[in-house]
């Protein structure tokens, strides 16, 4: 099959969409998203019904009139988001470009499309919680309790027979399976997601979903810069756990598109050439803003960031610090050294667990980066920035 046919691209664009339902934590609700109406390039309408209630039946004037409020709610889209993707002609012929092509894409979805999309859609719904006040103060030691209170609250709102979700970080996610007082309630159901049918552990019907922590805060930074990808915000704080009807929230995706050329084709390069874009945003109507709750971490203010520093080869001496509180809970460390002042390919560095770190003293010259990781109750909550120290060699 030639790669430069229309079918390869619509064949990798389904493809790349199944897989995307397959592994994102919140790719269920694009399945909200089936009555939205798009208007001009970033605008969306959900219809938003709301009826009034029951009157009483007289009998000589029948039947009282009540209105049907159809209240259609346009929406904004904010996440436009790609990437151009190479694969160099000497890197496989033409008979196997397929096969390497799919590999790469779907690595792709997997590792970077699908964990900036949930991340995104989980800051958003737990960004709206926050607003409203939808929020609950939780035990860290009493995991089980906490979510029974979310999915009290969520309830008090949609009822009983409304199927739930919690998103629940992955530390809380362990801690409620090893607890003993709910090791018997927890059992698999099936979980309908777009085409794909998964089997997910449930408690009293509510779909418990295990998020990673990278994915589960406030807030994010989405870079636009050459490595792209995001990163926390420098205010954002920890996401325990969210509790939210399954019907929810709308995924709403107006472009998961892909354009293939081969290098023929593309005037760039010797290369195959793959463009992806997701053009997406998440929405929740009116009617359900406030069944949406969550546990957020206390917030942990950095009142000093660590410094850069300047030292001499052979002569190397002193430390750098961070300044940091929190309300109600108790701060530990973790220094990490890295590549860059972004922080690329962190590395902990062990015995480095206290506010402040001595600067190791056999360091050669060259510049150092350095950052450390502050957990509340041992869950991380937030990282420093990165510090520089440089090093100058040694005068003669």
């Amino acid at each position: 099959m030639a790669i430069n046919s229309l079918e390869n691209a619509v064949r990798y664009s389904d493809e790349l969409d199944k897989l995307f339902e397959q592994k994102s934590a919140t790719g269920f609700f694009a399945d909200n998203a089936l009555a939205t109406k798009f208007v001009g390039a970033k605008t969306v309408i959900i219809p938003d019904v709301d009826f009034q209630g029951l009157a009483d039946y007289d009998r000589d004037s029948g039947f009282s009139r009540g209105a049907i409020t159809v209240s259609n709610t346009s929406y904004t889209m904010s996440m436009d988001r790609a990437r151009s993707l190479q694969i160099d002609r000497e890197d496989m012929d033409e008979t196997g470009i397929a096969n390497l092509a799919g590999k790469i894409l779907g690595e792709y979805v997997r590792t970077k499309v699908v964990p900036e999309c949930d991340a995104y859609v989980i800051s958003k719904l737990a960004g709206l919680a926050n607003s409203r006040a939808n929020v609950i103060n939780g035990d860290t030691t009493k995991p089980f309790a906490a979510l029974c209170d979310l999915i009290k609250e969520v309830q008090s709102k949609v009822g009983y027979d409304e199927e739930l979700v919690a998103f629940i970080d992955s530390h809380f996610y362990a801690a409620l399976q090893n607890s003993s007082e709910i090791s018997r309630m927890i059992t698999v159901s099936d979980f309908k997601q777009g085409e794909i049918n998964l089997k997910v552990k449930s408690i009293n019907g509510v779909a418990l979903i295990p998020v990673v922590s990278e994915r589960m805060k406030t807030s994010y930074t989405f870079n636009n810069t050459t490595a792209g990808g995001f990163t926390p915000a420098a205010n954002a704080r920890e996401v325990y756990m969210l509790v939210c009807p399954k019907s929810g929230a709308h995924l709403v995706k107006k472009t998961e598109k892909l354009r293939v050329f081969t290098p023929e084709q593309n005037v760039d390069a010797d290369a195959y050439k793959f463009d992806y874009r997701i053009y997406y945003d998440v929405f929740v109507e009116k009617s359900g803003l406030d069944a949406v709750w969550a546990w957020i971490a206390p917030a942990v203010t950095i009142s000093a960031q660590p410094s850069d520093v300047t030292k001499t080869e052979g002569s190397i001496s002193g430390s750098i610090g961070v300044t940091a509180s929190c309300s109600g809970a108790t701060l530990t460390y973790q220094w990490y050294s890295c590549d860059d002042t972004s922080g690329n390919n962190a590395v902990k560095i062990a015995s480095r667990t206290s506010a402040s770190m001595t600067i190791p003293t056999d360091l050669t010259a060259g510049k150092y980066y350095y950052f450390v990781k502050i957990f509340a109750d041992g869950i991380l909550a937030t990282s420093s920035t990165v510090a520089t120290v440089t090093v100058n060699e040694a005068e003669d």
